[in-house]
């Protein structure tokens, strides 16, 4: 009988099937565009809040917006309350400034954080998670969008794009995945708490004429 000349060749013995690269295209996505929601530690009962825009504002126009926006947390199990709004400098609303372990706006620790090679992995929420680990899975890393210096992915520590950390960091951003769907006091990670690891003294500047210098 004739081989089918379409059929794939018998493997070599002794020699791993090749696998094809998992591959991963930068969209160019800044690590403000995360936060529209952020999960925190209530500062009242110790399990999971939200910190998100007040209620019936303006749809914005761009994603850096989000930055300006007056915030409130929300916690389902005490209802604890509080308020966020952009200082002024000059004629410009200061924006927050995201980055580090705890939640740009009130300071708060992030809900999403574990202990992962040594370090602190952490999220502001399940699909902060989901692209963070796009990339880490990819063994083909390859850049698109804009190229912008604050895009996201291009600012990740080192020891998070290193391959041979690939394993363990995976593992960390499941039980981070895990944890967004637990509220509770007792369901808080060990490394949920302040640290202060983010500067606070500046942020991005929004000119008078936009929807927020003046929300109450």
């Amino acid at each position: 009988m004739n081989a089918d000349p379409t059929a794939d060749p018998p493997p070599v013995p002794g020699r791993a099937p090749a696998t094809s690269p998992v591959r991963h295209v930068d969209a160019g996505r800044w690590l403000a565009q995360f936060s529209g929601l952020v999960l925190v530690v209530c500062p009242r009962c110790g399990g999971r809040a939200q910190v998100v825009p007040r209620p019936g504002l303006p749809e914005i126009r761009y994603f850096s917006e989000l930055l300006f926006q007056p915030r409130r947390p929300a916690c389902g199990r005490c209802g604890a309350v509080a308020k966020w709004q952009a200082g002024m400098r000059g004629t410009g609303l200061v924006g927050a400034r995201p980055g580090g372990t705890e939640d740009p706006f009130f300071h708060r620790p992030l809900w999403l954080q574990t202990r992962c090679t040594g370090r602190v992995l952490w999220a502001y929420h399940e699909e902060h998670v989901d692209h963070l680990s796009a990339y880490i899975r990819a063994t083909l890393r390859e850049r698109g969008g804009s190229g912008s210096t604050l895009a996201m992915v291009p600012r990740l520590p080192r020891w998070m794009k290193a391959s041979r950390n690939r394993s363990e960091i995976l593992t960390g951003l499941e039980r981070l995945r895990g944890l967004a769907g637990r509220s509770e006091p007792a369901d808080r990670s060990d490394a949920a708490h302040e640290r202060g690891d983010r500067a606070r003294s500046s942020g991005a500047l929004y000119f008078r004429g936009g929807p927020y210098e003046d929300a109450p």
